[in-house]
């Protein structure tokens, strides 16, 4: 340590001058506000020699002759990489006029002394377009933007530790994976056998925030690990939370949400926060990954997307390790919100199935911890005893910066007020969960699912860069029961709603899983356009009555009615014919037999 500072003082007058050459040296490294990030993608990570004892050592690369413009190089090396590795310091190696230098490191801290790195390492005072939040709105804003402009500079600000990343494998195929190192890579095989990261881009895909500025051809930075506490609207300009200040011409808001809480549990002290989980982030993933190995029972306390998946998910694992897993929530079945009742038992059957224990119609009445024991009383005097909780009921959209952005808050549905074209203010606008956008079709709505934030973000993206275009784009949703049990769907899905469902036999191809091979994606929205279906064919085959109420719904429409009108639509276990259902939102007639409407999804064929 000591002669690294010593080291750098006899060589700081050099760097200084060299600073253009040292700005262009660290290129790509993923260094972060000066300093070596504290996380970095583990499957983006280099790696030494297997068995050597080098898996955790860092390396420190010194790029230039005689430290020439002090770059620094930093690969924190881990098992699994050692041909990117190699490649990267061939590549170093080749350039010419320079020297790559391998300097052996002491054991490694959580950061690196803060006098090895130079000064001039800053986050850039001023960005074109900032973009706060790291999410899927934000990145697909960037990506748009860059499409449009590819000049343009790009500063993501995001309280994470991490680059941004696709949330859905979090409580879907992550679990399933049978790779004992996936908290750490974060790599899953998709219900099609295909292996990819859940990072969008891998860390070379970005610059560095303190290049910013000087880049010439632009690009993207992330700023990880600081969260914008203010924003000055009139100055154009933010403030983070250790008071650094960034200037901008054009902003989005894609802040998202956090998970909601029961109060019974936040008022139980902190002996049962301690024990409870609320899923949301990577750090959620890995930590309840942990728990879940650690304990003998553990109980998901909400009915919905998150919680079903999570139980059918923990279900499965209860199967080799003898976890016990309990879902509980108030409604009568499971996502009782939104299926029909009849397809909300179906559903229940299919999770306790993967070994769950399902309480319905629980209303939780306390949260204690007796002798290092979870107690849940419910209301109708049943209690629960378990070792740990989850808590997935639901999310609240992150607006703490309405107050001194002077920005409006929905009242109704949450989230930012923003007009046809995703604008706050004339130079501000919003993607993603944190929107509450005008539907022109459903009126004024909020959603919380990845393909509103792909679309939304890229359209918020497109209109930063002078666009003016309106976001008429009904986003789907889906969700998965494990690999052979899935749904997608469109528009306002309510089961207060009245329903028409039509049925029809499932086949092998029927499931996630044959979906994901067709399509190639394990994300299957990542298929999804804007385009209107056009003249779809329908079915030659005899459609059946209307929906016979039995024992085993295969496949199947279900159309959901607003006045006679379809406002929403689920295709259970029917994949790729989500631009037919967007068609009949988007047309808004009334339909005299939808039993015929269902044969355009081509259902009753084999």
């Amino acid at each position: 340590m000591l002669k690294c500072r010593t080291v750098w003082k006899k060589l700081a007058p050099l760097a200084r001058a060299s600073s253009n050459v040292c700005r262009q040296n660290v290129r790509r490294t993923g260094l972060t506000n000066g300093r070596i990030p504290a996380h970095v993608p583990a499957a983006h990570m280099s790696t030494g020699p297997a068995g050597g004892g080098r898996e955790n050592q860092l390396y420190i690369l010194l790029v230039g002759a005689t430290f020439l413009g002090g770059g620094v190089y930093a690969y924190r090396t881990v098992k699994g990489d050692q041909q990117r590795y190699q490649e990267r310091i061939d590549e170093i190696s080749s350039r010419p006029h320079r020297v790559a230098t391998q300097v052996p490191a002491a054991p490694i801290l959580s950061e690196p002394p803060v006098d090895i790195v130079p000064a001039s390492l800053k986050v850039p005072s001023h960005t074109p377009y900032l973009l706060i939040g790291g999410g899927t709105a934000s990145f697909a804003a960037a990506r748009s933007i860059r499409a449009r402009d590819p000049g343009a500079k790009v500063l993501i600000v995001t309280d994470e530790p991490d680059l941004p990343y696709m949330r859905p494998p979090l409580s879907k195929e992550l679990w399933f994976s049978d790779d004992p190192t996936v908290t750490e890579t974060l790599r899953f095989k998709q219900w099609n056998g295909k292996e990819r990261s859940i990072y969008f881009q891998p860390a070379s895909f970005y610059i560095p925030p303190e290049e910013l500025e000087s880049a010439e051809n632009g690009g993207v930075a992330v700023l990880t690990g600081r969260k914008v506490v203010h924003m000055d609207v009139r100055g154009n300009k933010v403030k983070l939370d250790n008071d650094t200040e960034i200037s901008y011409d054009k902003c989005l808001i894609a802040t998202g949400g956090m998970p909601r809480n029961l109060q019974v549990i936040e008022r139980a002290g902190e002996e049962v926060m301690e024990k409870t989980t609320l899923f949301r982030k990577i750090e959620d993933f890995k930590s309840l990954d942990k728990v879940s190995r650690n304990i003998n029972s553990i109980t998901i306390i909400g009915g919905g997307f998150l919680g079903s998946e999570l139980a059918c998910a923990l279900g499965r694992r209860s199967n080799e390790s003898g976890l016990e897993v309990i879902q509980m929530y108030p409604e009568k079945g499971n996502m009782g919100k939104v299926l029909p009742e009849y397809l909300s038992n179906w559903t229940t059957e299919k999770v306790k199935s993967e070994g769950v224990k399902v309480i319905s119609e629980a209303l939780v009445k306390s949260v204690t911890c007796k002798d290092d024991k979870l107690e849940i009383q419910l209301k109708d005097g049943r209690l629960v005893k378990t070792d740990h909780i989850v808590a997935a009921v639901g999310l609240e959209p992150n607006v703490d910066l309405a107050k001194s952005a002077g920005l409006e808050v929905d009242s109704d549905f949450g989230g930012f007020r923003v007009n046809a074209e995703l604008q706050a203010r004339s130079n501000i606008w919003v993607a993603g969960d944190a929107a509450c956008f005008y539907d022109i079709r459903l009126g004024r709505r909020r959603v919380e699912h990845h393909d509103h934030a792909v679309v939304s973000g890229r359209l918020a993206g497109e209109n930063m860069t002078g666009a003016n275009k309106p976001y008429w784009h009904q986003s789907m949703f889906w969700s998965d029961l494990g690999p052979d049990v899935g749904y997608e769907a469109i528009g306002i899905v309510d089961s207060s709603l009245p329903t028409v469902g039509v049925f029809a036999k499932a086949t092998a191809k029927d499931t996630p899983k044959a979906a994901t091979e067709k399509s190639g994606t394990g994300i299957r929205s990542e298929s999804e356009t804007e385009d209107t279906a056009t003249s779809p064919v329908a079915s030659s085959t005899p459609a059946p009555a209307m929906v016979q109420h039995k024992d085993d719904y295969g496949k199947g429409v279900i159309f959901y009615l607003r006045d006679k009108v379809v406002v929403g639509i689920i295709l259970w276990n029917v994949f790729n014919r989500m631009p037919i259902a967007r068609k009949i939102i988007k047309d808004g007639e009334e339909h005299a037999d939808l039993n015929e409407v269902a044969k355009l999804f081509n259902i009753h064929e084999d």
